[in-house]
């Protein structure tokens, strides 16, 4: 029979994980919720003695954005871009922080966005299917050659998601659905109403 102490002890220590869990899932979101509330004020604090109009910061960051995008779409403007990117390559410990936050935006949105093959995984159950997306077509780095696949299943309400490597057998291709349509689909819980190729003929 173990001894309170150290009953004790573990209960302690699976306490402070499950803290440093809850953590990692609600420290990036409330900074970034206080950055952007942070930002809006701060534009707002200029412009108010000006134009008092509501939510005006919050409509010129977003104009703001889109700006930056769209010149961004310029050869010339392109190579500035690439080559600061080059910098923070090789910036130590930003490295890390940046090419992780920008290969995590690239990978939903962009022309180099990678969940774009939605398909459905059978996982757990010969039955049970997952709605996920196939990263990867074939497993050579891992020794598994071209029988496996990577398929990443997103969570519902949560942004996180679990990789697997799995059978290419045990993975179908959704052909009638897009893939922004499959994203949707599977972060809502399967409640969104999606309008397939089936539907629309």
């Amino acid at each position: 029979m173990p001894r309170p102490a150290l009953t004790f002890r573990i209960f302690l220590r699976r306490l402070f994980r499950y803290f440093i869990q809850g953590l990692i899932i609600l420290a990036p979101i409330g900074i970034t919720l206080y950055a952007i509330y942070w930002l809006f004020e701060q534009v707002d604090q200029i412009l108010r003695p000006y134009l008092n109009v509501p939510g005006l910061g919050f409509a010129l960051i977003i104009l703001g954005v889109i700006l930056v995008g769209w010149i961004s779409s310029y050869f010339i403007i392109g190579s500035v871009i690439n080559l600061f990117d080059q910098w923070m390559d090789r910036a130590p410990g930003i490295k890390f922080i940046y090419t992780s936050t920008k290969e995590l935006f690239e990978a939903f949105a962009g022309d180099k966005r990678k969940f774009k093959t939605p398909v459905l995984a059978s996982i757990f159950e010969p039955d049970v299917w997952v709605v996920g997306f196939l990263t990867d077509e074939e497993m050579y780095k891992f020794d598994m050659g071209q029988e496996h696949v990577a398929v990443y299943v997103p969570q519902a309400y949560n942004f996180a998601g679990q990789l697997y490597v799995v059978p290419r057998t045990r993975v179908k291709k959704i052909d009638r659905i897009p893939s922004g349509d499959a994203m949707k689909y599977a972060v809502t819980g399967g409640v969104a109403d999606l309008e397939s190729d089936s539907k629309k003929s």
